[in-house]
């Protein structure tokens, strides 16, 4: 295995959660922006439907989407990003991380959420209704090591409405996708 793919976020049960959210959410025809696509599995995926455009802040992830073909572009969430998006999909890190609890490296881009697992999740909160188009959706994965709850508070401080769009258990936590619209959409 390559030392550069050690750096990369594998895909796991939240990937693969979130991939059948999407497919069921994505239509023809819809620009479609991921955030933070790691391995480019979803990416790749959801480009067979509708045309996709990723995000990854670590070099390694965006040259391995880039080896599926994908345009990747390395960014921190969506700096740089122009345009409007019809839906966003965004697996965030979302664990909660304390500062002695860090590692410094690439791949901890894809797993630190900051002490309570919101950090980038408010990061982008904060950001995605600029390239969100009228009508537009968000799917965001979450735990419930993280606060649904909370996550979605985040968000309907900024004029946002939550629903769940699916869930699934595993090792000590319950995984959420947050179907995220504009109030009034």
């Amino acid at each position: 295995m390559p030392r550069d793919s050690l750096q990369v976020y594998k895909p796991e049960a939240d990937t693969c959660l979130l991939l059948k959210a999407a497919m069921a959410e994505i239509r023809p025809g819809e620009r479609v922006l991921e955030v933070g696509t790691g391995s480019g599995l979803i990416a790749a995926e959801l480009g067979r439907v509708a045309p996709v455009i990723a995000t990854d802040i670590n070099p390694h992830a965006a040259a391995a989407a880039r080896g599926r073909g994908l345009e990747v572009i390395r960014a921190d969430l969506l700096a740089g990003i122009c345009g409007k998006f019809d839906l966003i999909v965004f697996n965030p890190p979302y664990l909660p991380t304390r500062p002695d609890e860090r590692v410094d490296d690439w791949l901890e881009y894809a797993l630190d959420g900051g002490v309570t697992g919101r950090q980038v999740i408010g990061r982008f909160a904060a950001g995605v209704g600029r390239v969100l188009a009228p009508g537009g959706r968000i799917l965001l994965l979450v735990s419930s090591l993280t606060g649904p709850d909370e996550v979605a508070a985040l968000f309907a401080e900024r004029g946002y409405s939550s629903s769940l769009a699916g869930q699934e258990r595993i090792e000590g936590e319950v995984l959420f996708v947050l179907k995220i619209r504009r109030d009034g959409h």
